[in-house]
């Protein structure tokens, strides 16, 4: 005798009465059958002529469908589902419909709506009142492209070739008479490209004095991309010396701000000797001398008033900041010319906020009660009629680079007024429209007497090929950079050691004293190979340079540009080869042709070409490393 009666088909009991199972089942029908019509007449009480349409659609789609089924199959019986659902369905059995067994069109209507109804609800809920939009994603997007501002967009054209394009000095009708000749005294009969356009547009903006520039406007500031060697530094001391020549007064009215001090001593030197023979004087503030000197040089006492010694002041950032925060007698309340060198750099170094102090003490004197009228200077605005009066002299940007940004928001840093823009005529050809197509980096200018090589190595042997370039190819002298002190002492070390080479170092393991002396030496032609960092990569004009030698291959390209730049300068001709490892080639050949390289040639070294050095190389290596240990011992 079974103890429980299993019921395998639904149905009524045997005593007549409907089981548990089925009464659960039907409620659960009920209750589909509620969320059913529910969501219909939310539906159709939001889009009726759409939920119609639709309807419509999907019962004659499947007569269409009935149709073609039984013209071409026989009609079969169907079987009763013999499984139970579980007395605890899913979510997912909520939005399904019932199965049915009526035929005709009651139940293809019937099947088409609750078709409709499963698409409708698989869809996101859309609140009431809102237009629903859709079909973005076939649509093709427009790329954006760069839109340089205007004036970065359409330069003024400077000439990259320099022995063609020269231009009389006389031609220059807004230069002194005592300038041309302190020129001619110089052996300068021509000026370069760059000079023959940019002197006379800082000069135009002084034909009506000091306070106001052409058509009684602030003056425009002036930024300069040329290649290395084209002559910038003289661009704008010609025009500063020539405004300033007339002073009376003597007050710190032009500020030439630089990376480095041997770039400081080298640009204070050229105003220096343009400066000679006038009342002009010219003052370095690079840590050469002691804070208490550069202080005493700045300005002096005279009858309880503070009187400035200075027309003219030469800094890097570091101590210019210095020299503003500690009172030290820099007064720059009556500043006319802020010259930016080496701009590109100088950008970089904005963490230090030098501008930001520089503006603050420009200005300073317009929270001065006490200040007159017309010598009180407010940080530019807008330009309006109540702006421009009293007139009060304006501060001019001047900035110069070889690797001038093409960054907007970059350059937006250094608050530019209506900038003027001179570059080449290379760099113009891919700028000429305002909507320029993006690049991988920035195209720059390379000296046009410059012939570029790279040569493929292995890192043991590139001492070698230094020492083949300089015994066998008689490459002298020899400009090498390296990327690091270390590397440049070591490699120092071993070309002294080897012998028959005169060497030297130039890094910060030298004071500034003896690194000037290594620099006038090679200039001299006593020393044929100078290792040194990229501290001498920048702006430095040194003669007798031939060749150039990246015995580190740069990572940047604004870093390779500046060493090559130290060949072929002023137009004369010039030789670079860089040293790559195999693992370098690709990359650094590809970042050197985005850049506008005119090309650049492979030079291969024969292997046997060095083995003759090898036995001598060898012991020379072990001892380096004996002096090496010593120093570190020390």
């Amino acid at each position: 005798m079974s103890l429980f009666l299993v019921n395998r088909y639904l149905g009524v009991e045997e005593d007549g009465s409907i089981s548990k199972e089925s009464q659960s089942q039907a409620l659960l029908a009920k209750l589909q059958q509620k969320a059913k019509e529910k969501q219909k007449q939310s539906l159709t009480e939001q889009r009726p002529d759409l939920f119609e349409e639709q309807t419509l659609q999907l019962v004659d789609k499947k007569k269409r469908r009935a149709d073609k089924d039984s013209s071409q199959e026989p009609q079969h019986h169907k079987k009763r589902n013999s499984e139970v659902a579980p007395l605890y369905s899913s979510p997912q059995c909520l939005s399904e419909p019932p199965v049915t067994g009526r035929d005709g069109p009651e139940s293809e209507a019937a099947e088409a709506e609750n078709d409709l109804l499963k698409q409708t609800t698989e869809m996101p809920s859309t609140p009431i009142g809102f237009t629903v939009v859709g079909g973005f994603e076939n649509k093709p997007f427009q790329k954006i492209q760069r839109v340089l501002p205007q004036w970065l967009a359409q330069p003024d054209v400077i000439h990259r070739d320099i022995k063609n394009n020269q231009v009389p000095i006389s031609d220059i009708s807004q230069l002194c008479a005592p300038l041309v000749k302190k020129l001619q005294n110089n052996g300068i009969q021509h000026f370069f490209p760059v000079q023959a356009e940019v002197i006379p547009a800082i000069l135009e903006s002084m034909q009506l004095g000091l306070l106001i520039g052409r058509g009684g406007y602030k003056p425009r500031d002036i930024c300069v991309s040329a290649p290395t060697g084209s002559g910038k530094t003289l661009a704008f001391v010609i025009p500063v010396i020539q405004m300033l020549m007339e002073r009376v007064v003597c007050e710190v009215r032009a500020l030439a701000v630089l990376p480095t001090k041997e770039l400081a001593q080298q640009v204070c030197k050229v105003f220096t000797s343009y400066a000679e023979g006038t009342t002009l004087k010219v003052v370095m503030l690079a840590g050469q001398r002691s804070f208490a000197a550069e202080q005493a040089s700045l300005s002096e006492q005279r009858g309880g008033i503070r009187c400035s010694l200075a027309d003219i002041v030469v800094a890097t950032p570091g101590r210019l900041v210095d020299h503003i925060n500690k009172n030290s007698g820099l007064c720059l309340k009556h500043l006319r010319f802020l010259i930016i060198d080496e701009a590109d750099r100088m950008i970089e170094s904005m963490h230090q906020s030098w501008l930001n102090h520089v503006v603050r003490a420009v200005f300073r004197s317009g929270s001065e009660q006490r200040a007159m009228s017309i010598f009180r200077r407010t940080e530019p605005a807008y330009i309006t009629a109540a702006s421009l009066s009293p007139p009060q002299m304006p501060l001019q940007k001047l900035l110069f680079s070889a690797t001038l940004t093409q960054n907007p928001e970059k350059l937006q840093q250094l608050g530019l007024h209506q900038p003027r823009l001179f570059s080449s005529l290379h760099r113009c050809s891919n700028i000429t429209t305002p909507a320029v197509p993006t690049h991988k980096q920035e195209r720059f200018d390379f000296p046009q007497g410059l012939t570029e090589h790279y040569v493929p190595c292995t890192l043991s042997s590139k001492p070698l090929l230094i020492l083949h370039f300089l015994l066998r190819m008689k490459l002298s002298p020899i400009l090498c950079f390296t990327n690091s002190r270390e590397t440049a002492h070591r490699l120092f070390l071993l070309v002294q050691l080897f012998g028959g080479i005169n060497a030297a170092e130039f890094s910060s393991r030298l004071s500034p004293g003896e690194r000037k002396k290594k620099l006038k030496e090679f200039e001299q032609g006593k020393i044929q190979l100078l290792v040194c960092t990229d501290a001498a990569a920048r702006g430095i004009d040194i003669n007798r340079v031939k060749c150039v030698v990246n015995y580190d291959a740069p990572q940047y390209i604004r870093t390779y540009i500046h060493r090559i730049g130290r060949t072929a300068r002023a137009g004369k001709t010039g030789l670079a080869f860089t040293l790559l490892l195999r693992v370098q080639e690709k990359s650094f050949l590809q970042m050197v042709v985005e850049a506008g390289s005119p090309g650049i040639q492979k030079q291969i070294v024969k292997p046997e070409n060095l083995q003759s050095m090898e036995p001598r190389y060898e012991q020379t290596l072990q001892e380096l490393a004996m002096v090496i240990k010593d120093e570190r011992a020390k």
